[in-house]
């Protein structure tokens, strides 16, 4: 009865065909998450990788990947998980130590009421994300050091990055995403984002297959952060319509001209001048579409004569 159910859900689908797509699944994401270690160099030998677990989709996909990727990887390297415990009400204390001790991972529980901190700070009605953020953040900074973890490795996937950036030049006036690999505020520590390269869909699809106990995130009451939501059904919306175009824009991250952008600070233009040798990747100035495609001669203009 319940395989007739789960073939229902699935759109009719075989469970031949299910189980199918759901190793392609497990595939993909093996596949990207080492690819995303191998491009930024995030795990070496010898390294003690601290799984920052907080009973979302997205972390335990990230556990789940990285202990299949330590299988199989040609160095060794140790895995420990760590969920702080921030004392929000209702909170299901014991799903993560039930499920970390059966999965056989070495793990840690770090108890620290930061919920009344938040609530005592922060008014009534307001989004408490960003000093939950920063005292969760010094918190783990400090299990890091206790638990001699040389990477911490954090969930936040593709879509995580795209918003960020959004957010950034939208509200911030910056182009500022969030890293695959960055040193940490108080110089001491290397984070990590194994799955940069995932898109959320995959990570709510492996979810689904996997069966994770996911803890909710809306514990403590706060809103959802409305510019964020914003962003994303933007980009929702995108991905309807303009199939791709997320895809582009992610990949224009990694695909920076500086020399074609305006910060003074970042690229010399203060020291440009002409020498007279041609540059393939120099500016096309009369250019009014900048997609076009390039001529034969990189660099080279034919201006077309006045009628």
């Amino acid at each position: 009865m319940s395989a007739v159910m789960n073939e229902t859900a699935q759109g009719g689908k075989s469970a031949e065909k299910i189980a199918l797509e759901n190793n392609k699944l497990h595939k993909r994401l093996c596949r990207l998450v080492g690819q995303a270690i191998g491009d930024f160099n995030m795990i070496e030998e010898g390294d003690k990788v601290m799984v920052c677990l907080s009973g979302g989709k997205d972390s335990y996909a990230l556990l789940d990947i990285l202990m299949t990727l330590r299988e199989r990887a040609p160095i060794h390297f140790d895995i420990v998980a760590v969920n702080l415990d921030q004392k929000q009400p209702n909170f299901p204390a014991d799903v993560l130590p039930g499920y970390l001790t059966e999965l056989g991972i070495a793990f840690h529980i770090e108890n620290q009421d930061t919920y009344s901190i938040v609530k005592r700070l922060i008014p009534e009605g307001k989004t408490t994300c960003s000093l939950c953020s920063r005292l969760r953040r010094g918190i783990l900074y400090r299990v890091a050091d206790e638990l001699g973890a040389t990477k911490i490795a954090l969930g936040h996937h593709r879509d995580d990055i795209l918003e960020t950036f959004f957010l950034n030049m939208f509200f911030g006036g910056k182009l500022k995403g969030m890293p695959a690999k960055l040193v940490s505020d108080d110089g001491k520590h290397v984070v990590i984002r194994p799955m940069a390269y995932v898109k959320e869909a995959d990570t709510t699809r492996y979810a689904e297959v996997k069966g994770f106990p996911i803890i909710p995130c809306d514990l403590c009451g706060s809103q959802e952060n409305l510019q964020r939501k914003q962003i994303k059904g933007l980009m929702r919306e995108w991905d309807k319509k303009f199939p791709g175009r997320v895809d582009n824009i992610f990949s224009a991250l990694s695909t920076v001209v500086p020399s074609h952008l305006m910060d003074h600070a970042l690229y010399g233009f203060t020291t440009v001048k002409a020498d007279g040798v041609p540059n393939p990747q120099g500016d096309i100035a009369f250019d009014e579409d900048p997609c076009a495609t390039p001529t034969e001669t990189p660099g080279f203009i034919q201006l077309q004569p006045r009628a």
